[in-house]
């Protein structure tokens, strides 16, 4: 790839591929979690208001599966904490994964902009408390005492990502862009790439195959995250 200074930040945005070879089901491959359940029931703020027991069963359910001891970060997490330690320049990660796989790594300098699965969110106070146990509809808010005010800590379709004042800021400031598993079709983050290039970073993709704005990016590399991320990296160090 392109020299890129050392002292230059860099920011890297990633998906559901990167955590699909940990365990983890992706959202839109054609057996993802959309093609067995509807959107609008279990992922939107209508949805919650219509039947809180449902929704809370469907991030229940993923939870569980994500505190499985089988689920564990694999080496295209390791290798990005590895950066995130080794560049001089510094490293933001911004992920649009809910799980923890990252954090499990190493990664510290870390945004999640669609929320977390292992936190809950109170609609009345907006406490944030660690949860790794089911939620039910009566569950109760530590901070606030409200009963059934407390959802997943997620980030639902018609709401607000997070973080995306200070990853806009960082767009603009970085000399590299990083792209790994990601679809390339859910805004705002499939923006990012155009958003870096317009401030003068390079722009790079890693992916299982060519997303829906690989046209965007002036490089790339495709095969396995848990293959091509670590290679990645060593080559990027090594520069």
């Amino acid at each position: 790839m392109t020299a890129i200074e050392r002292d230059a930040p860099v920011v890297i945005l990633t998906g559901a591929g990167i955590s699909k070879e940990s365990g983890l089901h992706t959202f839109r491959d054609a057996d993802g979690i959309w093609a067995t359940v509807r959107i609008e029931d279990v992922a939107t703020p209508a949805a919650f208001a219509r039947d809180p027991a449902r929704v809370q069963a469907f991030y229940n359910t993923r939870r569980s599966g994500l505190l499985d001891p089988a689920i564990r970060p694999n080496a295209a997490h390791v290798a990005l904490a590895r950066l995130e330690r080794d560049w001089p320049g510094g490293v933001l990660l911004v992920t649009q994964n809910i799980d923890d796989l990252h954090e499990r790594a190493g990664s510290r300098n870390l945004r999640h902009m669609h929320g977390e699965l292992l936190k809950a969110r109170c609609v009345d106070c907006g406490a944030e408390p660690a949860w790794r146990v089911d939620l039910a509809p009566d569950s109760r808010c530590a901070d606030c005492g409200s009963t059934g005010t407390l959802r997943p800590h997620v980030v639902w379709f018609g709401e607000m990502p997070l973080f995306m004042v200070e990853i806009y800021a960082a767009l603009k400031r970085c000399g590299l862009f990083v792209s790994i598993g990601t679809s390339g079709n859910v805004y705002p983050a499939a923006g990012f790439v155009a958003e870096a290039r317009a401030a003068g970073a390079r722009t790079v993709e890693l992916n299982l195959e060519p997303s829906q704005g690989a046209t965007l990016f002036e490089e790339s590399d495709y095969g396995p995250a848990t293959e091509i991320v670590p290679a990645f990296v060593e080559r990027l160090l090594r520069r």
